[in-house]
């Protein structure tokens, strides 16, 4: 796959070891093969939607008259009857009232506001406001956007471990909430990612607890082992105390040539397309590497959403450090023109001396992240047993009211991470922490409300893989066979429920005591047959 070219170099010092160690790491990421991912066409014939008073329509239609290729038309916004758009470049479509759609390739949308609000808006579409300089710059590039155009497929979805949804009941949404672009939506148990909307902000599975939704521009694991070879050359070259700083490569590097001469030569630039296409996993496995201390460098143009979902996972992320007793400021997020940046670059920890963690470049979110953690921990001189998280983290337990639990199994159906499992032998609701994902489909099936969600990380591997018991009960046998069948809190609400019911007096109550297969039996047996009932183990 070839990656995107850099807007500009980086003239970056080598004066100390630090410097020449930094070239050596750079140069081995840079012969990093990458995985090819596939593409996003698009297909524009020039049909170009202008959207506005009737005075700026005919501005902007005679400023386009020039070029022979685009069809403008017009459509003048009424606030009683206000227009529906949707779609991309090639592909956009216009609904007003009960007329049939109308379909464009480009839009330009003088309204105000615009009819679409997204963070990032969509390839063809322009919404220049007020602002004179937008809009000739608009209208210099809606020509060019004519013929075939490709793009990136920058996800890859895995429906089977998605925790949207089961059953009708809506669990996690943090994709839907921290897309910059709408282009998530949901399908009830699963969602579905529009490709041709989806501009590769990357929030989405830096925010997916699962790993359901995955980078691909690059894949996780060619991000990791370009990571991992670029500290191994760090190392070997003699560098020390190395400080990842994650940038994206149009305006972070913009950004970054600056200052690439005031850059402490302990800080290795990392260009990655979007810096919300990397996070805890990328973060932890860079420090269980060897790296110092890992920043993020903003800028204006970084959606607000994206911003909101880093600061997430750099709160849980630095809660999971200082938990081990590493330092707070081991995890940095600076905005691109801080004036204090080069000082707070400066200012950052060192390593003490931590050795470098061996473990391969993996494409499984939480098995890295598990392995990275493994190894801090391992290495860490003050670590507590385990660490309380913010809400929203993707590690935890969950916690039971055994007064509340029937042992229905509700919860165990629904989890889709396997998590939550039924005992063996005996009514059993079971445990197992590793695979919690904190989703809450548990909490939101249990129908007696009995769960709560407790977001926090076991640091003991043993611990967290083990297999939990959080209720359990002695079985209700059948009245007649004596075969377990249900728990005995489970039939006395049920019986509770239904004693005054009509359809449920005399031995229709006491078949819901029996099994499945002599409640058949009952219900088809003729008048003292089957014999007395028994009550080896059932209600007294």
């Amino acid at each position: 796959m070839t990656e995107p070219e850099p807007t500009v170099a980086l003239d970056l010092p080598a004066t100390t070891p630090n410097g020449a160690a930094r070239a050596a790491a750079l140069a081995a990421a840079r012969a990093c093969d990458r995985e090819p991912t596939g593409s996003i066409s698009y297909q524009s014939a020039g049909r170009v939607l202008v959207i506005g008073t009737e005075a700026a329509v005919q501005e902007a239609t005679v400023a386009l008259a020039g070029h022979a290729d685009l069809r403008c038309t017009g459509h003048v916004r009424r606030s009683d009857t206000a227009p529906v758009l949707s779609g991309y470049l090639g592909h956009f479509e216009l609904q007003a009232g009960t007329a049939i759609a109308q379909v464009y390739d480009l839009v330009l949308d003088l309204g105000s506001p615009p009819l679409l609000q997204s963070e990032l808006l969509p390839p063809g579409y322009f919404a220049p406001g007020a602002d004179s300089g937008a809009l000739q710059a608009a209208l210099e590039e809606l020509p060019d956007l004519i013929g075939g155009f490709e793009k990136p497929q920058y996800y890859q979805y895995d429906a089977s471990i998605c925790a949207h949804g089961r059953s009708g009941i809506t669990a996690c949404t943090r994709c839907l909430e921290t897309c910059p672009t709408d282009a998530i939506r949901s399908l009830g148990e699963g969602i579905e990612v529009n490709p041709n909307l989806c501009q590769g902000a990357g929030s989405c599975a830096t925010a997916c607890p699962t790993g359901a939704i995955r980078y691909s521009y690059p894949q996780l694991a060619d991000t990791l082992q370009q990571l991992r070879t670029l500290l191994q050359a760090w190392h070997e070259a003699g560098g020390t105390d190395a400080i990842i700083l994650f940038h994206d490569v149009s305006d972070g590097q913009d950004a970054l040539a600056e200052l690439a001469a005031q850059l402490p030569e302990r800080v290795v630039p990392v260009a990655v397309e979007e810096i919300g296409s990397v996070g805890m996993d990328s973060w932890l496995a860079a420090l269980a590497w060897g790296a110092a201390a890992i920043v993020l460098l903003a800028t204006s143009r970084t959606p607000a959403s994206v911003r909101r979902e880093i600061d997430h996972q750099l709160m849980v992320t630095g809660e999971l450090l200082t938990g081990m007793g590493y330092p707070a400021a081991t995890l940095q997020l600076c905005q691109a023109g801080d004036a204090d940046l080069v000082g707070m670059l400066a200012a950052l920890p060192a390593t003490n001396g931590r050795a470098a963690a061996t473990f391969a470049a993996l494409d499984e979110k939480r098995t890295v992240i598990r392995l990275a953690v493994e190894y801090l921990y391992a290495q860490a001189t003050a670590p507590r047993p385990l660490v309380s998280l913010p809400a929203g983290a993707p590690f935890g337990e969950v916690q039971v009211d055994g007064k509340r639990c029937t042992l229905c199994m509700a919860c165990v159906s629904q989890c889709p991470a396997h998590a939550l499992e039924a005992g063996d032998d005996k009514p059993q609701l079971v445990f197992i922490e590793a695979n919690c994902v904190q989703c809450g489909l548990c909490c939101r099936t249990c129908p007696e409300d009995a769960i709560v969600a407790a977001p926090r990380y076991l640091y003991d591997s043993q611990q967290r893989n083990k297999r939990r018991v959080l209720c359990e009960e002695e079985p209700f046998l059948c009245i007649r066979c004596g075969k377990p069948f249900a728990t005995r809190q489970l039939i006395e609400k049920i019986t509770g429920k239904m004693k005054d019911h009509p359809m449920f007096q005399g031995e229709a109550l006491e078949r819901l005591k029996m099994c499945e297969d002599c409640r058949v039996k009952a219900m088809f047996a003729e008048d003292g047959a089957g014999g007395t009932p028994v009550s080896p183990g059932g209600l007294s």
